[in-house]
Order: C-alpha cells, then sequence, then structure tokens
C-alpha cells in the first residue's frame, strides 16, 4: 500500500492511505500558507480536530461539493450535521473502523467553540492505524500533556504536531512532547501562518534530533512525505 502526507498550510493536512483521500482541519481560505483552493481539492473523508474557524476551515463548502463524510466529535458533527453535510461523530478515547483504517479521538488541550459561538464539544486529535499498520498521531491544536507518553506506547511512524506557541505547544513543550512520544518521524505544524505564531523551524528541527531518535521532516506547504 502506498500512503502519503502533504501539508496545506498552517494545520490543513491531506492523507492518501491507499486511494483514500482524507483532508484534515482543511483552513484554505483566509490561510496564507495555503497552496490550494477549497474548489481544487478531493476528498472522501474530513477530519476536523476542533471548532476553531482556522480549523472548521472551508469544511462544509468542501464536503457539499465532494459529498466526503466529515469525522469529527459529536458536538461539531451535530452543527455540521444541521447544515445537511454527512458525518461521523466519535469521542474522545473511542475509536472507528473505517475503510482506510482504525480512527481513534484522542485528548488534546485546547479550546473548540465554533465560527458562529455554538459549542464545539470537546477538542481532540486522532490516532490513525492504517490497513498496513502505520501508526499516526495528529495532535491537533494542544498544550503539553503526560498522556502523550501513552499515546507514544503504541509505536509511532508520524506525530504531526504544532510548534507555534501562544496557542498551542512552543518549541520546548514541542521538544518535549517528542520525548514522550517517540515517532520515527516529526512533522511540525501551525507555525508561521500568522505573526503571533512565528518560529524558526530549522532550529527545533535541529534540537528535536540531537535529544531524540526521532526524524523531523521540514515540508513546505505542497509538500508531502510517502509512508
Amino acid at each position: 500500500m502506498t500512503n502519503s502526507l502533504t501539508w496545506l498550510g498552517h494545520a490543513a493536512l491531506q492523507l492518501k492511505i491507499g486511494e483514500t483521500i482524507i483532508l484534515v482541519d482543511p483552513f484554505l481560505i483566509g490561510n496564507p500558507q495555503a497552496v490550494v483552493t477549497p474548489e481544487a481539492v478531493q476528498a472522501e473523508y474530513i477530519l476536523v480536530t476542533h471548532g476553531h474557524e482556522d480549523h472548521v476551515g472551508d469544511t462544509i463548502a468542501i464536503a457539499r461539493r465532494t459529498g466526503a463524510t466529515v469525522i469529527s466529535n459529536a458536538e461539531i458533527c451535530g452543527w455540521l450535521g444541521k447544515q445537511g453535510i454527512k458525518t461521523h461523530g466519535q469521542h474522545l478515547g473511542g475509536g472507528f473502523n473505517y475503510p482506510f483504517g482504525y480512527l481513534k479521538m484522542t485528548f488534546a488541550l485546547h479550546g473548540s467553540a465554533l465560527p458562529d459561538g455554538s459549542y464545539g464539544g470537546n477538542p481532540g486529535g486522532f490516532i490513525l492505524t492504517t490497513p498496513d499498520d502505520k501508526n499516526i498521531y495528529i495532535a491537533g491544536d494542544t498544550g503539553l500533556f503526560g498522556d502523550m507518553q501513552l499515546i507514544g506506547a503504541i509505536g509511532l511512524d508520524i506525530a504531526v504536531l504544532p510548534i507555534g506557541d501562544n496557542y498551542t505547544m512552543g518549541p520546548a513543550d514541542a521538544l518535549q512532547a517528542v520525548k514522550f512520544l517517540k515517532p520515527k518521524m516529526v512533522l511540525p505544524i501551525h507555525y508561521n501562518t500568522f505573526p503571533l505564531i512565528q518560529q524558526d523551524p530549522a532550529a527545533w528541527a535541529k534540537m528535536v534530533e540531537a535529544e531524540t531518535p526521532s526524524k523531523v521532516s521540514l515540508l513546505k506547504p505542497g509538500e508531502s512525505i510517502q509512508f
């Protein structure tokens, strides 16, 4: 099976698991890093980690055009369902077997108010175990928490972590997260989109590779890794 992960800028990702295309937090309009438009992307599934506008992003427009199923917490899925979007609600600690693998929602330290102010439930992240037994952890927007050690205990191939600070973990806490998670590869996201989250990813990568066995993949928006 051929799998790939593409960074679309900010926290937006595209996963291809075999023939299945999955978008994560597709904030494209208003994202100065975005290299694609909502009209240009395809998706069979969309994962939404929490309700903030820079993560829900263009979910509704993309889902209406493509017919994609949105996977998120029950509250966000309820909000989207009222707008005619096909959803599958999960919640923290719960998983489900999809055609693209087993997807489990994880804890995250953040907020989740929806763009119109509605209650967005608890923020979260995702662990995806693919049909060929690759484990990918997408942390979502979060601060550092000790139970990342439990997430790492499953054996992670890839961890996708925010490093921007101010709203999420900054570089020092993200380094500690890598030490807890012990992924083979880590991809930093959620940085340099706006002035408040400016960081030096190359300096962070140097720290990570000096202090842990993990390798850092520094992608530019639009670039991909195979796994």
